[in-house]
C-alpha cells in the first residue's frame, strides 16, 4: 500500500472509530476491540514491535483474552501513537521526586474532552447542571496534567450552564480556603448540584482544618498523597472524610495519564467505567494469563478511547472484579512507582 493511500486509510479508520465510540455497548464491544487491535498492531510502531518480540501473529488473535496488553511502563520510554497526526498536547504523570514520568501524546484534545464529558454524564447526568470546585494543583502550574485539563474543561462548561441565580463558583481553590467554605455554603443553601473534587491529601487537609456539613455535596477524591502524608487505604480515607463532612458516601475517580477514559465510584469504592472500557484481570504470577475467570489480580484495561495511542494497557494496579462491570482497586504491585495523583497505595 502506497504511503499516501496508507495515510488516508489510517485517518479514515480513526475518524470513523471515534464517531462510533459512543455506540459501543456490551453486545458489540468485542468486535470493536478486535478491530482496534488489528489496526494498532499494524499502525502503532511500539505495539507492533512488542508483539513481534512476543512472537505473536496478530491474525491469530481471535478473542479479547488473547490480546496482548502493553506494559504501562512503555509510556515512560516511548512515544505511543497509532497515526502520524501531530501532537496537540502531551499529558505527563506527576510521579514522585526522582521517578520517570509517563507521557501520553494527545493527538485530538477535543476528542478527549468529549470522552470525559460523556463518561461523567453517564454516571452523574448533565455536566452543565453542576458546579465544580477543585482542590487540585493550579491549572497554570500543571498544564500537562490530564486530570487538571479535564477538570478545567468541566469548570469551563459548567460556567455555560444556567445555574441558580446565575451565580457560578466553579474554579480551582487550592489556596483560597475561606472562599471555598463560603461558596460551598452558598451553593448548598441554593440547592445547587456541586462536585468538590480533589487529590486525597488536599481533601484531608481541608477536612482537618475546616470540618463542615457537606452532606449535599458530591465529594470526589482522585487519590494521591504525593509524599505529603502517609499512605492510607481508600476505606480509611473515606471514613475520615465522611466524618468530617457529615456525608454518607465519598465518590472516587479512577483515571491515569495513559488512559483517556475515567471510571467513577459513587459508593463504597466500587468503580464502573463507560461501555467502551473493559477491565480484565491477569494472574499476578503470569502476566499472560488474562481472563474473566479471574476475580483478583493485576488490572488490565481495554480503553477503546485510546484510538490514537494504545487501547490495551497492562497497569501496575491490583484489583478485584465484583462483576463484569464493577471493580475495586486494592493497591499496587510491590516496587511499582507511587503515582502522584491517581491511586492510593495499600
Amino acid at each position: 500500500m502506497k504511503q499516501e493511500t496508507l495515510q488516508i486509510y489510517t485517518t479514515q479508520f480513526i475518524k470513523n472509530f471515534k464517531k462510533d465510540l459512543f455506540k459501543i455497548d456490551e453486545t458489540n464491544f468485542g468486535d470493536f476491540a478486535l478491530r482496534l487491535f488489528y489496526f494498532q498492531a499494524a499502525h502503532n510502531p511500539v505495539y507492533q514491535s512488542y508483539l513481534a518480540a512476543l512472537s505473536i501473529d496478530k491474525n491469530e488473535v481471535k478473542k479479547l483474552s488473547e490480546i496482548p496488553f502493553l506494559p504501562i511502563e512503555f509510556f515512560k520510554t516511548h512515544k505511543i501513537v497509532s497515526s502520524q497526526a501531530p501532537t496537540e498536547i502531551i499529558f505527563e504523570s506527576s510521579g514522585t521526586t526522582g521517578s520517570q514520568n509517563s507521557q501520553h501524546h494527545l493527538l485530538d484534545a477535543d476528542f478527549y474532552k468529549n470522552v470525559a464529558k460523556h463518561t461523567f454524564e453517564k454516571f452523574y447526568g448533565k455536566l452543565q447542571d453542576y458546579q465544580f470546585l477543585a482542590l487540585l494543583p493550579s491549572y497554570l502550574e500543571r498544564t500537562n496534567s490530564s486530570l487538571v485539563y479535564m477538570v478545567a474543561d468541566f469548570i469551563e462548561q459548567s460556567r455555560g450552564g444556567a445555574g441558580v441565580e446565575n451565580t457560578n463558583f466553579s474554579g480551582f481553590y487550592l489556596s483560597h480556603t475561606q472562599d471555598l467554605i463560603h461558596n460551598l455554603q452558598q451553593l448548598q443553601a441554593r440547592k445547587q448540584k456541586v462536585v468538590l473534587i480533589g487529590v486525597t491529601f488536599a481533601l484531608l487537609d481541608f477536612a482537618e482544618g475546616k470540618p463542615m456539613d457537606l452532606s449535599d455535596v458530591i465529594i470526589m477524591e482522585t487519590g494521591g498523597m504525593k509524599g505529603r502524608r502517609r499512605e492510607m487505604i481508600r476505606e480509611e480515607v473515606h471514613d475520615v472524610l465522611k466524618t468530617a463532612f457529615k456525608c454518607q458516601q465519598i465518590h472516587s475517580e479512577y483515571g491515569m495519564t495513559e488512559l483517556l477514559s475515567q471510571g467513577y465510584a459513587t459508593k463504597d469504592g466500587i468503580f464502573q467505567c463507560p461501555p467502551w472500557v473493559k477491565i480484565l484481570l491477569r494472574d499476578t504470577n503470569d502476566p499472560f494469563e488474562v481472563g474473566t475467570h479471574l476475580r483478583n489480580g493485576g488490572i488490565n484495561v481495554i480503553d477503546l478511547a485510546n484510538i490514537d495511542s494504545c487501547a490495551f494497557i497492562e497497569t501496575k494496579d491490583l484489583g478485584t472484579l465484583i462483576d463484569n462491570e464493577r471493580f475495586k482497586v486494592l493497591g499496587r504491585y510491590d516496587n511499582a512507582d507511587v503515582r502522584g495523583c491517581n491511586l492510593l497505595v495499600v
